[in-house]
């Protein structure tokens, strides 16, 4: 019987090395969004932070696993998130919406702003998704900084110029309310964005926050003396009445949880949708911080209705813990009003407790 030669099989090691060069030269040049960054350089979207939910599979039939028997059928699951969607007057607002549970929380909350997406029979009336029909969200990409990098198709493309700030606004706000997601950044089709396609909003250092949602700077407004803040004004809608972030400027140096309730005791911008919660006569006496509680004390104006039946409007607390809470170091409100024992709620009851951002949120879905 003869031995198989040496150079045969030194040849089809040399070939299978070779083919495997050529394969890595061939991919080396593509660029993706994954490839950004190495593993251990960025995080994945599944590690966003975010309000406890239940965990799959948790509890039974509530878990949304299938039963036995119907292995393929669809998870009933749902899971409450916020999505800034836009109201009849085109002002950007946070929605509250019930979808169906999934591992790609980012993801799912950027398909749900696309236009005729799977958002559509989840509309509050007389609200509409924000981001072009057609829209695919390619790919995310969550860094060490922070910054979240979007790629999407080039159908993002489509949409009007007087919409772009109202798209940048909703992607920025609905992915930044996850506490390690700071700016986004925009790519189309894989390739990195500078400006924004159709009016030009410069993005190369990413948008957040501090870039403001429903901006409004008055005439008259010192830039270079002011900061910008975000207040909420109450809208309408019907019977549903919701609350609207508006970012203006207050000026620096003052104390800036007064000047915040200035800003909403001196009303929204007039010719707009924006309701006036407060009434006219209305003062801030002082206000304190204390362990995230911010203490607010009011002349007696701020309360309507007569004798003893006068109360803080719904709209104007809304409005008042919305704003203060939007403060990094403010976590809940409480209102007092000089002279007045117990200040109470519509409802009548006493607002003994200090109240929160997710109080209001809660009462308004109910």
């Amino acid at each position: 019987m003869k031995t198989l030669g040496v150079k045969p099989i030194l040849l089809a090691v040399l070939l299978l090395l070779s083919t495997g060069l050529l394969s890595g030269c061939l991919f080396e040049g593509e660029q993706s969004l994954e490839k950004m960054d190495e593993p251990d350089q960025a995080a994945t979207t599944d590690q966003l932070d975010e309000t406890e939910e239940p965990e799959p599979g948790a509890e039974g039939e509530q878990s949304g696993e299938a039963p036995e028997g119907t292995e393929g059928e669809a998870s009933t699951q749902t899971v409450a998130r916020e999505l800034y969607l836009m109201d009849e007057s085109g002002m950007v607002v946070p929605q509250t919406l019930e979808l169906p549970a999934s591992e790609e929380v980012a993801k799912q909350s950027l398909e749900y702003l696309v236009k005729d997406g799977p958002v559509t029979e989840l509309l509050p009336n007389g609200f509409q998704a924000v981001l072009p029909a057609g829209t695919e969200i390619l790919g995310l990409n969550l860094q060490e900084d922070g910054t979240m990098v979007v790629d999407v198709s080039e159908d993002f493309k489509n949409y009007e110029a007087k919409d772009e700030q109202k798209i940048l606004q909703a992607m920025t706000y609905t992915l930044t309310q996850y506490d390690n997601v700071k700016r986004i950044k925009l790519w189309i089709n894989g390739h990195e964005q500078n400006v924004m396609p159709v009016n030009g909003t410069p993005i190369a250092d990413g948008v957040s926050r501090s870039d403001g949602i429903n901006n409004h700077v008055g005439d008259e407004t010192d830039v270079m003396n002011s900061q910008a803040v975000t207040v909420y004004f109450p809208s309408q809608n019907g019977e549903e009445v919701y609350q609207v972030p508006v970012t203006t400027r207050v000026a620096k140096g003052e104390d800036l949880y007064s000047a915040v309730v200035q800003a909403l005791l001196n009303g929204p911008e007039l010719g707009t949708s924006l309701l006036q919660p407060f009434n006219e006569g209305a003062e801030v006496v002082s206000t304190k911080l204390d362990s995230g509680v911010l203490t607010l004390s009011f002349n007696e104006a701020i309360l309507t209705g007569q004798d003893e039946q006068k109360a803080l409007s719904d709209e104007a607390l809304s409005s008042l813990v919305m704003s203060l809470t939007d403060l990094a170091d403010v976590e809940s409100v409480s209102v007092e009003v000089e002279g007045v024992e117990h200040v109470m709620n519509e409802s009548g009851d006493p607002l003994v407790e200090p109240v929160t951002r997710s109080d209001i949120v809660e009462a308004e879905s109910l």
